[in-house]
């Protein structure tokens, strides 16, 4: 399957995690351009984009960020999205200069204890009738 390209950047998130969900809205509230797209790692869309990028399909530790025919995943993820939402956020992504091994690390501590600590629904968030458009 070819990599399906789409111009806006997607974020592609765990659907049922509460912190994924609280950190979708945060991007929404913030993304005053309307830049990202979204959809959850679970739906057909999600899982047809990860399949795309050859990424397991059944993992949702992890949110993707799509850009164009790349992705990105874990802190490098999370810090190219502060990197888009503008001057207040964007200083943020100066963290990318601490080494990698190190960001992931502790992105992957908080993801392996997500449920845990902020909790996790039976069904995927719906968003509302007007933030449809913004999810595939």
């Amino acid at each position: 399957m070819d990599v399906m390209v789409i111009n806006q950047p997607i974020v592609l998130f765990d659907g049922v995690c509460n912190l994924c969900n609280s950190s979708v809205q945060f991007i929404i509230k913030h993304d005053e351009e309307k830049k990202f797209l979204f959809s959850s790692l679970q739906s057909e869309k999600g899982q047809e984009l990860l399949h795309s990028f050859h990424l397991p399909v059944n993992d949702f530790d992890t949110f993707v960020l799509v850009e164009k025919d790349k992705y990105y995943t874990k802190s490098t993820a999370a810090l190219r999205v502060l990197k888009h939402l503008g001057k207040k956020w964007r200083m943020a992504y100066a963290c990318i200069i601490i080494p990698k091994p190190i960001r992931d690390f502790v992105y992957s501590l908080i993801a392996r204890n997500r449920y845990k600590i902020w909790g996790k629904q039976e069904s995927c968030w719906l968003p509302t009738p007007e933030l449809q458009k913004r999810f595939l």
